[in-house]
């Protein structure tokens, strides 16, 4: 008699071939140029709604990656962004890149893998990595297979997780719609994210065959581990994390102001994208954006950018 398939590694199997779909190139350039801005580099994933865009419409929208270092000292020519990364994780970039007679734009984080994989378990009070890669994603490019299947094993917890965090909340029920739904909004609430009320629905009925499939996998998962004793699902409760996270975000936002290398071009090319409006900037302006902040916003709000 043949024995039963391990959950877990059924769970990982379809999350790791979700990760090895390929991909538009304009996002194998622009993870090309985010892996060459930093050293140690083992994995770039690329994750969020331009994942379901053509490529076509790339060059009017933000990438979204995440690029996962094993040595934040040989990531960065700065002891500052190496300490900071390492204090709270992860340090945020915007960077443009010519593609074609355009521009590619991208908001990219990096973090080590094993802040990532700590942030994508059970373990993380904080929602906002197991949240994101929940989702859908892709590994566009990993150092060697041993990284590959750490980044697989990682987001098939932050499944895992996600699920067993709503779980307590809709004990009765098993519907792939209702969990996943309800999961989505409870961490919309424990980050500073304005997501309409019908967010959620979207993101589901985007995939909804996809999560539907790792819903089955992932449940078969939570029930063995509760069998054994080795569940987490009420490991924190939704206000501990409402809290935490939005500390979090607050203080992310604020190291941003000084970590955030690009970040006056990402805000004026959001003004502009917004209202039309666009003002030039210097180079000091850019060297030092805290500075600058007042009198560009002035400027912007002169030619009509804020209503």
């Amino acid at each position: 008699m043949s024995a039963q398939p391990d959950p877990k590694q059924a769970l990982t199997g379809l999350i790791a071939a979700e990760l090895a779909q390929p991909v538009a190139q304009a996002a194998r350039d622009m993870a090309e140029a985010v892996r060459r801005r930093h050293g140690s580099a083992i994995a770039v994933l690329f994750y969020g709604s331009c994942l379901r865009q053509p490529e076509t419409q790339l060059a009017d929208s933000l990438l979204d990656f995440y690029l996962l270092v094993d040595d934040y000292k040989a990531a960065y020519n700065s002891a500052w962004l190496a300490l900071a990364n390492r204090l709270l994780p992860p340090n945020v970039f915007y960077l443009e890149i010519p593609f074609g007679t355009g521009k590619l734009r991208t908001k990219y984080a990096v973090i080590s893998l094993a802040q990532f994989r700590r942030g994508t378990s059970s373990a993380a009070a904080n929602v906002s990595l197991w949240a994101r890669f929940s989702q859908p994603a892709r590994l566009i490019w990993h150092r060697d297979q041993t990284t590959a299947a750490a980044v697989a094993d990682a987001c098939a917890e932050a499944v895992l997780t996600m699920l067993g965090a709503i779980r307590p909340q809709l004990p009765e029920t098993e519907n792939p719609e209702r969990l996943w739904v309800a999961a989505f909004q409870a961490t919309y609430r424990a980050e500073l994210r304005p997501e309409g009320s019908d967010r959620a629905h979207h993101i589901y009925e985007s995939d909804r065959t996809r999560y539907d499939r790792i819903t089955a996998a992932a449940l078969q998962v939570l029930r063995r581990r509760n069998g054994e004793g080795k569940g987490k699902e009420a490991g924190y409760s939704w206000e501990s994390r409402r809290r935490i996270g939005k500390l979090l975000n607050i203080a992310r936002l604020l190291k941003a102001a000084f970590t955030f290398d690009g970040g006056l071009d990402y805000i004026l090319w959001k003004v502009k994208r917004h209202s039309g409006v666009s003002i030039p900037v210097t180079h000091w302006q850019r060297r030092h954006p805290v500075l600058a902040a007042p009198l560009l916003a002035w400027r912007l709000y002169r030619r009509g950018a804020f209503r």
